[in-house]
């Protein structure tokens, strides 16, 4: 009779997500990997596979996460400017209260895996496009409101802000002062005004 595996998927996943989001594929032993999710190597190979797969369905769940719930916010919003300013405000907060600067995940493993691993690079570039279109929606919105100036291509704007979150998430890695945040985050928010 098989047995029933008797902990909590996704609760391991969330363990998986910080693993990796903190080590890295490449630094993360199977060992680290066991350690961290406190269970066996077998209910983990029986479970998630090998490393690799295991590492997808932590990026995964972590896209789901983090990106879902920015394309939330996109979608309710009902002013683009403070929905912006929220987006940046919550970036900040997430940089600024980890004790070890971990930057972002998705950024992360476009650094260090969609180089060289084409499941990962789908991945990546998948959650690209889904927050660029959030943010092109955004954008349109905010200008059939007159927030946003209709001489700015929206697609231009979506691209450049999904480029500044992901600068800052690299410069969140770096140990960058809150001062150096704020000032690119006044500078991002008027430029496209």
């Amino acid at each position: 009779m098989a047995r029933t595996k008797e902990f909590d998927q996704e609760a391991i996943l969330d363990k998986a997500v910080a693993l990796f989001w903190y080590k890295g594929y490449n630094a993360s032993s199977m060992q680290d990997v066991v350690d961290a999710l406190g269970l066996s190597r077998s209910s983990i190979y029986d479970t998630f596979g090998d490393k690799h797969k295991l590492y997808i369905a932590a990026l995964e769940r972590y896209r789901a996460q983090a990106a879902g719930g920015l394309i939330d916010m996109v979608n309710q919003s009902k002013n683009t400017m403070t929905s912006l300013e929220e987006i940046f405000k919550m970036l900040v907060h997430d940089s600024f209260t980890d004790k070890l600067p971990r930057g972002c995940f998705m950024v992360n493993s476009t650094v260090e895996l969609a180089p060289h691993d084409e499941e990962i690079d789908k991945i990546v570039r998948e959650n690209m496009q889904d927050i660029e279109d959030a943010f092109f929606k955004l954008i349109v919105k905010g200008q059939e409101s007159g927030e946003i100036s209709k001489d700015k291509n929206p697609r231009a704007v979506a691209r450049f802000l999904f480029n500044t979150i992901s600068g800052l998430r690299v410069a969140a890695k770096s140990g960058v002062t809150q001062e150096i945040y704020n000032d690119i985050v006044s500078i991002a928010l008027a430029g496209i005004k």
